[in-house]
């Protein structure tokens, strides 16, 4: 049983193939496909085909297939043109016979009414009318996305957003990857299973700040600020346009609850709780 995973080199690929590994799975069984060489190398060391190929690149996509029986679909990382980069990989799957296709989509893709969740959407309904089998794993919000600013929290004392007491499910992104791992080793069938994947323990930006000041010693507020404000403020400190605006727009999608999750689909596949928001935080300030 071939297994592939496209962005493979990316951070969530990453770890969805340490995840493979360490449930048991056979690393020759294991097909890493990325864009560089380089990046690839390390992956090969570890026991995995690798398989240069580009999303833009529908001939290199079907090469990469051969032979694959389950593919893990991670979703491009350059918005605007994920639609057309995934219908390159679906179509190039559907040429070599792949059997099963697990795709990286967004928390309530459908329901959350996110600007962001339009190309999942569509790539969804790509999936739907392909003949391939597939299974969604609808992704919660990553805590990383708000560890990863922790300087700026801590430097200012301020997280801004437009969220108001919106809740978010977020989840590490290790986590995820763990949950893609199962689905892909899972013996059920899994054609047509569609999982809502976020930790059970939502927070809003208020308690995100608090968590934040919490494990950091220090003073962390949230302030709230008018969607367009925020949107200014966002392009003033360098950030394009188009990707203020998806921002701003996932914050107010956040306060209608597009981001909470309610189902405990996460923890039931990767057989535990999900890492708390206050662990993510601190093993983040201790690196």
């Amino acid at each position: 049983m071939k297994i592939a995973i496209t962005g493979a080199t990316g951070q969530l690929g990453g770890l969805v193939i340490d995840a493979l590994l360490e449930r048991g799975a056979d690393p020759a069984q294991l097909i890493a496909i990325g864009r560089s060489e380089k990046k690839l190398a390390p992956l090969a060391g570890k026991g995995l085909e690798t398989r240069l190929a580009d999303y833009n690149v529908q001939p290199d996509l079907v090469s990469a297939l051969e032979g694959v029986d389950k593919l893990l679909l991670i979703s491009s990382s350059e918005v605007g043109q994920r639609v057309a980069q995934h219908e390159n990989i679906i179509n190039a799957a559907k040429q070599v016979d792949v059997s099963l296709i697990a795709y990286t989509s967004i928390a309530n893709a459908m329901t959350g009414g996110m600007e962001l969740a339009e190309e999942h959407i569509a790539t969804e309904r790509l999936l739907a009318g392909s003949g391939i089998g597939y299974v969604l794993l609808r992704n919660g919000w990553y805590i990383e996305n708000y560890t990863d600013q922790l300087m700026g929290y801590l430097n200012s004392g301020v997280i801004l957003g437009a969220a108001g007491e919106g809740k978010i499910s977020a989840a590490a992104r290790a986590d995820f990857a763990e949950a893609a791992a199962a689905v892909l080793l899972s013996d059920e069938e899994q054609n047509g299973k569609i999982y809502e994947l976020g930790s059970d323990k939502p927070f809003t930006l208020n308690q995100l700040a608090g968590a934040v000041g919490a494990a950091a010693g220090q003073d962390v507020a949230y302030q709230e600020v008018d969607p367009e404000q925020l949107e200014k403020i966002y392009a003033d400190a360098g950030v394009p346009g188009p990707f203020a605006h998806i921002l701003v727009d996932t914050d107010v999608r956040i306060r209608e609850g597009a981001l909470e999750v309610s189902t405990c689909d996460l923890a039931k596949l990767i057989g535990r709780a999900p890492a708390s928001l206050g662990k993510v935080i601190k093993d983040n300030l201790d690196k």
